[in-house]
């Protein structure tokens, strides 16, 4: 049994630069960029002991959250580029709700898949009917299916202008 919670809700208000975590805690931002096919965010993580800054790309009409993670000095990230598979309202205040499964990948290398136990938990206790249960898998497969078809390079996969930045 995992730590079974409802799906994680995140807020990214531009205008007042802020991120509201799925916990309820508001972060300052340093930089948001709106494009036509998504909003980027890029901020310092307080506290975590291993990531010290986040730059993620939220992209509705994947239903993906794209993050690329620094980690502090010394630290190496088990994974290049992390994909929370998501569904995303577009508006003065941008809302994320998680759908449980995630894709670690590692550059021109492997990818994979994490918490389906979560997502067929949530289902079983009713967070989550059928239908959206489906379109979390069936996302994650394509997802899948895409980066390994292009040697995991997610970017080529995307075949959108995703930038980082020098944020870190």
């Amino acid at each position: 049994m995992t730590d079974l919670h409802p799906p994680k809700i995140e807020l990214f208000d531009v205008a007042a630069m802020t991120n509201t975590d799925p916990k309820g805690f508001v972060r300052a931002v340093d930089r948001y960029e709106t494009t036509e096919f998504g909003l980027y965010m890029a901020r310092p993580l307080d506290g975590h002991p291993d990531i010290a800054y986040f730059r993620s790309w939220l992209l509705p009409e994947h239903g993906l959250r794209v993050s690329r993670w620094v980690g502090h000095p010394g630290i190496r990230l088990d994974h290049d580029v992390y994909i929370d598979i998501v569904d995303i309202e577009k508006g003065p205040v941008w809302r994320t709700t998680d759908l449980y499964l995630d894709i670690l990948v590692f550059d021109h290398k492997d990818l994979r898949v994490l918490d389906t136990d979560e997502l067929l938990e949530a289902h079983t206790v009713g967070f989550l009917d059928r239908v959206t249960v489906q379109r979390a898998f069936e996302r994650s497969f394509s997802v899948v299916d895409g980066i390994a078809a292009v040697g995991y390079d997610v970017e080529a996969w995307l075949d959108l202008p995703l930038t980082w930045g020098d944020d870190d």
